[in-house]
């Protein structure tokens, strides 16, 4: 039996059809990185960073996975490809982002890969749909839980709920 670790993940988009893209994005995590076991409502909030673009949709999910850290990084980054990601501006708009928030409790400062993810506990657009599934989910650098971390956060972005109805499975 495989060692499975615990992942959360954070999907987001602001173009073409966002709820399709982040059920597709959820669909080939699932498929590709591991098994999706907690997923949180749906969310819209304004663009962050770079303003002057179209809201964004975001979801989180927890996966538990087989895939070691950078093998988790990679297929994540292969199904944003496979979505039609393209990298041009830094917070620029995109079809499809997905961002590893958590990997198990571990502290990982690499050149492609910085988790927790640094700027986690500074967006309501992650703390919100992230304490839906994971409140109590102790920062490993921060040592607060997400619910802490959503407390104090600058951000003052609103973050809206979208009036969806989850389909299971």
């Amino acid at each position: 039996m495989k060692n499975l670790k615990t992942a959360y993940i954070l999907l987001g988009g602001n173009l073409g059809d966002r709820m399709l893209m982040l059920d597709n994005a959820q669909k080939q995590i699932a498929k590709l990185a591991g098994e999706v076991v907690k997923v949180s409502g749906d969310y819209e909030t304004a663009a962050w960073g770079v303003e002057d673009q179209p809201s964004f949709f975001n979801r989180v999910l927890a996966i538990q996975t087989d895939k070691e850290p950078m093998q988790l990084l990679e297929t994540l980054q292969q199904i944003e490809l496979d979505l039609g990601r393209e990298r041009h501006v830094k917070w620029g708009a995109r079809l499809i982002d997905i961002d590893i928030l958590f990997y198990e409790d571990e502290v990982i400062d690499l050149p492609r890969l910085k988790v927790p993810h640094p700027f986690l506990h500074e967006r309501r657009f992650t703390l919100v749909p992230l304490a839906e599934i994971a409140e109590n989910y102790l920062h490993p650098v921060l040592k607060k839980s997400v619910s802490a971390l959503l407390e104090c956060c600058p951000d003052e972005l609103e973050v809206q709920p979208l009036k969806s109805v989850q389909a299971a499975g």
